[in-house]
This record gives structure tokens, sequence and C-alpha cells, in this order.
């Protein structure tokens, strides 16, 4: 019987990474080389740089400046969870991976879920609404063994 290989996916808003695990006591292991980062700018940097101006109605010659209707950042959030998803996507398509769990912060979570194809999302096992991505490979192990099996 073959083991089954599950891809363990860590993101926040702007960090991730793979990890893989074959079963009970083979630990995790990186999928890639490397992890995924994404810009940190603040939201001041997307956009503009001054919001405009307006007349407050029907009080004198008073301005106000207005809010920006756009929030930048959380664009830029869900353009990389987007960018992961699909990352994980190729992968299921090619069968890499038998179950998916997937560890995040409950917006970034949220993200992820929406732009995962249906076959990522078929296989997904287990979800945590947790941001680990500050966390060594040693400490995510230690921690991901009390959740599930390693």
């Amino acid at each position: 019987m073959k083991a089954k290989t599950t891809y363990i996916l860590i993101a926040d808003g702007a960090r991730a990474r793979i990890l893989s695990t074959r079963g009970p006591g083979s630990g995790l292991s990186p999928i890639l080389n490397h992890d995924f980062a994404a810009s940190r700018a603040p939201t001041r940097d997307y956009g503009t740089d001054k919001p405009g101006r307006t007349h407050k109605s029907g009080i004198g010659n008073s301005r106000h400046a207005m809010e920006p209707s756009t929030d930048w950042h959380v664009i830029e959030k869900q353009r990389f969870a987007k960018t992961i998803a699909r990352i994980v996507d190729q992968a299921a398509e090619r069968n890499e991976f038998d179950r998916l769990v997937l560890v995040a912060p409950p917006a970034t979570l949220g993200d992820l879920r929406s732009s995962l194809g249906k076959r990522a999302v078929g296989l997904v096992s287990q979800e945590l609404g947790k941001d680990l991505t500050h966390l060594t490979l040693p400490e995510l192990t230690r921690y991901l063994e009390d959740v599930m099996p390693l």
C-alpha cells in the first residue's frame, strides 16, 4: 500500500512555504528550496500619495480629506494568496499529494480557500487558523505533532 503524501501549506498574507509529510514518523520536509514572499509595503505605498479633498456640504467653507476607497494592502494579500493557490493547484493536477492541510490566519485562510481550484479543495483534509510562518522547521514539527500525525 502506497504511503499517503500530505502537503502542508503554511502562509500569511505575505509569506508562505509548502512542506510535506508521508505519515507518522516521517517528519516534515520542504517541497521547494525557498519560501514565497510578497511585498510588505504599507498601503500608502500602493496607491496615490494623498487622498482627494472635498467641501463639507452645508457647513461653511471647510474642506476635509476623503478616505481612500481601496485598501491596496488587502488587495496585495489577496493577490499573494492567489499566486500560492495556483502553485498548489498545479501540484494537485500533477497528483503530487493525496491530502492538503492549510495553516494560515483566518483572513488568509479565507483568501486561500476561495482561490484554490476544485481538485485542491477536494484534497483539503484539515485547516488551522493560526499564523505559524515565523516558526522554524523543528518548531513547526513540534507544534503540528500535537495537531496531526507527522
